[in-house]
């Protein structure tokens, strides 16, 4: 277990307006998909992946670090942050890896490593299971895992995401305001990283771009998806031959240090990395020490693995 300094969360790396204009666009199923892109063309890979409710600016304070050394590929997944949000659409976890998918090939990659978060891991997940069916699909080196639901019998779920998947969520997502989303931020947060009201307005910033709030109780779905799916997303974790890391938050009351155990009692050789006192955002409340344990990971890698080819 890594101990990390006591503290706020990180003051920004990249503001949210600076984020969204050095950002660009991609046309997924006729909708509008907010993307950004960062380092040398020719450098191997790295694919972010955001969780749920926010977006990819999540991994802002890492991002210039990992530019310098990485091709860094990241979007919104649609019904979050800077993209479309439709309505009528069918949000489900293997839409999201068809959406990441796509994005790969119209960038030209045809190899890639992932760090993924929160709603991101699942995602991570299926594109895991996906490398031993589709010999088409872009080939993973690596999947470096934060905090998230990894197993749904050891995902702790706040009480406002029960109620969301009610036949109340569509009524709680009209009346969410920023003190209730506030109060559930706070309560993830680690005691001594708690989230500045600069990151805590951001945060509903994304949520209110394109009127997010309604998509809410469709988005919210993700967590019947990982009931269902349980069997081939957790196979996909214990068979892989893919290189894989856990960085988690061990203070964090939905998917912390009791994830990391089951974790610990399911994969083989499990490669973890426990940050002591930090909760469910470590990329915001600790991204020095994600950062450290994440390129540590990455310098451990089989050449082959470490240095695929960019793709262009």
């Amino acid at each position: 277990m890594i101990a990390t300094s006591p503290g706020a969360a990180s003051p920004f790396t990249i503001s949210l307006p600076e984020w969204r204009a050095g950002g660009g666009t991609f046309t997924y199923r006729g909708h509008e998909i907010f993307t950004r892109r960062g380092g040398a063309t020719d450098a191997p890979v790295l694919l972010l992946i955001h969780g749920f409710p926010s977006a990819s600016w999540d991994f802002e304070a890492l991002w210039p670090a990992l530019a310098a050394r990485y091709r860094v590929l990241t979007l919104d997944l649609i019904g979050f942050g800077f993209s479309a949000k439709p309505a009528d659409y069918d949000y489900r976890i293997h839409d999201q890896a068809d959406l990441c998918e796509a994005f790969l090939r119209a960038e030209g990659v045809r190899d890639y490593h992932v760090l993924a978060h929160d709603y991101g891991v699942s995602v991570a997940q299926e594109l895991l299971a996906r490398q031993a069916e589709a010999a088409h699909a872009p080939r993973l080196g690596s999947v470096a895992l934060l905090n998230g639901g990894l197993f749904p019998e050891t995902h702790r779920a706040l009480l406002i995401q029960k109620l969301m998947l009610s036949p109340l969520g569509p009524l709680l997502a009209r009346l969410g305001n920023r003190r209730s989303l506030s109060r559930s931020f706070r309560y993830v947060f680690g005691a001594h990283t708690q989230p500045s009201p600069a990151l805590l307005e951001n945060f509903w910033t994304l949520l209110m771009h394109n009127d997010g709030r309604r998509v809410l109780p469709r988005l919210i779905r993700y967590i019947l998806d990982r009931r269902e799916h349980r069997e081939r997303w957790v196979s996909a974790l214990v068979r892989t031959t893919v290189p894989l890391r856990v960085i988690n938050g061990a203070a964090d009351p939905v998917s912390g240090a009791h994830m990391v155990a089951r974790y610990r009692e399911l994969v083989p050789q499990p490669d973890v990395v426990s940050l002591e006192g930090i909760g469910h955002y470590p990329q915001c409340e600790a991204p020095t020490a994600v950062l450290q344990a994440y390129l540590a990971f990455r310098d451990g890698l089989a050449p082959g693995r470490e240095h695929l080819p960019a793709g262009r």
